[in-house]
């Protein structure tokens, strides 16, 4: 997530601004109590997406202790749409979200969802998204929910690439160089609910540049309930991993992924047909164009079958590790 320099944010709500302070204080006893642990199993992600009500239209979520100590950009993403679904009518499902990463997420601390009931209207109803933690804004968002309706229908094929029972995770992959990048393997090895098998292969310890295109079929650790929902709320979490390094490819000669700093500055996806996290996914990223220490990509989202089932851009801040 995003560091920066932090300044007062105001809120639609008086009252929640005035009062924020002293309930995150409040709230924050509670998460002294809970000693952080990393996320292996999809259990724990489910736990973590199960959000405490406080007030009307206010939640708190936890966070997972992470290799990097900061909040994943990809929780605060699951957690915003969770929070937003707990204010939309159940025939409702998401089809888009636009969120920016402000302040980086402090794993010790409760976040608290502040949602915005903007339109309910014949067809699509509007949520927006305010995480706070400090008792400023550290992430905002809108989403869009609409109605199940008939249209017309039309998608991209799926790019031709090996079946993930072809390929092997990157947990295994990394397993060789465990020794000698440990910080590497950590970042893999922990804090991972979500197994990925990418279809290029990397070595880190001898990059070359290359284009800036990359597949990775990915899916939950462990079997979901049957509740599109939730399905969604994974999904979107998982589609924080894998795109700025994407942005490096071109660059590998100069900077390696492991020397380079990223944090993600805005984050769009849209849902276009129903899919399951816990079945096989392929993730195919490119990244059109970097400058100014920005990274910008995109990624479709296919299922084994080859349906397209969501799309998603983001563009993040990559710099240099001193």
């Amino acid at each position: 997530m995003r560091q920066g320099k932090k300044k007062a944010v105001s809120t639609n709500y008086d009252y929640f601004h005035f009062n924020i302070g002293f309930l995150i204080e409040i709230l924050s006893e509670s998460f002294k109590k809970n000693k952080k642990k990393f996320m292996n199993k999809i259990e724990d992600l489910i736990q973590i997406l199960e959000l405490e009500q406080i007030e009307e239209n206010i939640y708190k979520g936890e966070s997972h202790k992470t290799p990097w100590k900061r909040v994943y950009g990809g929780q605060v993403l699951a957690q915003s749409l969770t929070a937003a679904y707990r204010t939309v009518p159940s025939d409702r499902y998401v089809h888009s979200m636009h969120g920016y990463f402000i302040l980086a997420g402090d794993i010790e601390r409760p976040i608290v969802y502040n949602i915005e009931r903007t339109r309910d209207g014949g067809s699509f109803t509007t949520r927006r998204v305010t995480a706070i933690q400090h008792g400023q804004a550290i992430f905002v968002a809108a989403f869009s929910f609409q109605l199940q309706q008939d249209g017309l229908d039309h998608q991209i094929t799926i790019p031709n690439v090996p079946s993930p029972d072809m390929l092997v995770s990157d947990e295994k992959l990394i397993e060789k160089y465990k020794n000698l990048l440990p910080d590497a393997y950590l970042r893999i090895h922990e804090n991972r609910p979500i197994e990925f098998r990418p279809v290029e292969k990397i070595s880190p310890l001898e990059p070359k540049k290359r284009s800036p295109f990359r597949h990775v079929w990915f899916k939950a650790k462990g079997q979901l309930p049957d509740d599109k929902r939730l399905h969604q709320q994974v999904l979107a979490y998982a589609s924080d991993y894998n795109l700025l390094t994407t942005a490096i490819f071109p660059h590998l000669d100069k900077q390696g992924i492991h020397e380079s700093f990223l944090a993600s500055l805005d984050h769009a996806m849209w849902f276009h047909r129903d899919f399951r996290a816990d079945e096989w996914l392929l993730y195919a990223l490119d990244s059109p164009s970097a400058s100014n220490a920005r990274g910008f990509t995109r990624g479709n989202i296919f299922n084994e079958a080859g349906t397209l089932v969501a799309s998603v851009v983001q563009e993040g801040l990559i710099r240099k590790k001193k």
